[in-house]
């Protein structure tokens, strides 16, 4: 009798512990704060097919799936800020919110209060993280969009685009205050550190492209092989690059992101590309792009005279969670 009552009791522990981390979950507790009209355009069965639909354009300018902050109240907003930080870096997190404020310096500039709008950015969800082992959830407006894929423990982000116009705010009170300069700044230094023989072959075009090549494709293979390989780099070289992939890799949170570089650096570091098109400095067009076997990082920033920048991180196997998707499917035993 004694060992059922104590039996029953760590049963009702695991229960109650497990109702505890639910209802402490970011996406749950945002989730709860919505009223069911809230939650009819927030929530998604995990394979529609608004999942890979995605945009860096303006909201006015491309329909998102979702509902967007406008529609939410303060402490609403404010459970979607505390889910963003949970699920990004401390740096992932502060570009985001800075990005998010050029909105306003841009509705400054224009005057234009609907296609500039920071509340123009939109939360959805696909499956029911209360109730699904693998869920996704999405974060996007103009030059931000966020993928989320969560399969119990282990977490994906991609495809993952940030930009900035302007990448240099160029009057006013703000003026000279600069987003993704660490993203420029490297690139420039790393171009600008190669000797002529090196630098034949990591600009592979005299002109700049104007666009990312993979624009907003649902699915990306790697592109044609262009510029130097990290082997062909020097000891110093070889350090900057791995910062400049650090930088897109910091946004997320650290753990996951030290575990990526630990997987480039064991399975592709020498193969991976570094190539440059258009100019070497700032104030005119460039644009790079990183190759590995697994990822590409495609930068530009051309528009807007040479102040107006776009990157995107994306993963071969990875975008929208497909790896974690292949995993699951493999492992779970109802779809076996």
């Amino acid at each position: 009798m004694r060992n059922i009552v104590l039996s029953g009791l760590i049963v009702f522990s695991i229960i109650f512990l497990g109702f505890i981390l639910f209802k402490d979950n970011p996406a749950t507790k945002f989730l709860n704060s919505l009223n069911q009209s809230q939650k009819d355009k927030a929530m998604f069965s995990f394979s529609d097919s608004t999942k890979t639909r995605w945009h860096y354009v303006p909201g006015s300018m491309f329909q998102r799936a979702g509902i967007s902050l406008a529609e939410l109240d303060g402490e609403q907003k404010r459970l979607i800020e505390e889910l963003l930080q949970s699920s990004l870096s401390e740096t992932g997190y502060l570009k985001t919110k800075k990005i998010i404020d050029l909105e306003n310096v841009l509705r400054e500039i224009s005057g234009d209060s609907v296609m500039r709008n920071p509340e123009n950015y939109y939360v959805a969800f696909y499956g029911n993280p209360d109730l699904d082992s693998l869920w996704s959830w999405s974060f996007e407006g103009h030059h931000i969009s966020l993928n989320f894929s969560i399969l119990n423990d282990a977490q994906s982000i991609a495809p993952r685009f940030f930009g900035a116009n302007p990448a240099i705010i160029p009057s006013g009170p703000r003026k000279g205050e600069k987003t993704l300069e660490k993203e420029e700044e490297l690139g420039f230094q790393l171009i600008n550190s190669m000797n002529p023989d090196q630098r034949k072959m990591a600009i592979f075009q005299e002109n700049s492209i104007n666009e990312i090549v993979t624009r907003n494709s649902i699915e990306v293979n790697p592109l044609s092989p262009v510029g130097i390989k990290f082997n062909d780099l020097n000891s110093s070289q070889k350090e900057l690059f791995l910062s400049l992939i650090d930088e897109y890799l910091i946004s997320m949170p650290e753990e996951l992101a030290k575990k990526r570089m630990k997987n480039i650096e064991a399975e592709e570091l020498g193969e991976i590309r570094f190539g440059w098109a258009g100019a070497t400095s700032s104030g005119k067009g460039h644009y790079y792009r990183i190759q590995g076997k697994s990822f590409l990082i495609e930068f530009d920033n051309t528009q807007t005279n040479a102040n107006h920048i776009h990157t995107v991180w994306r993963d071969f196997d990875g975008d929208f969670g497909k790896d974690l998707i292949k995993e699951h499917y493999a492992n779970s035993d109802h779809h076996k």
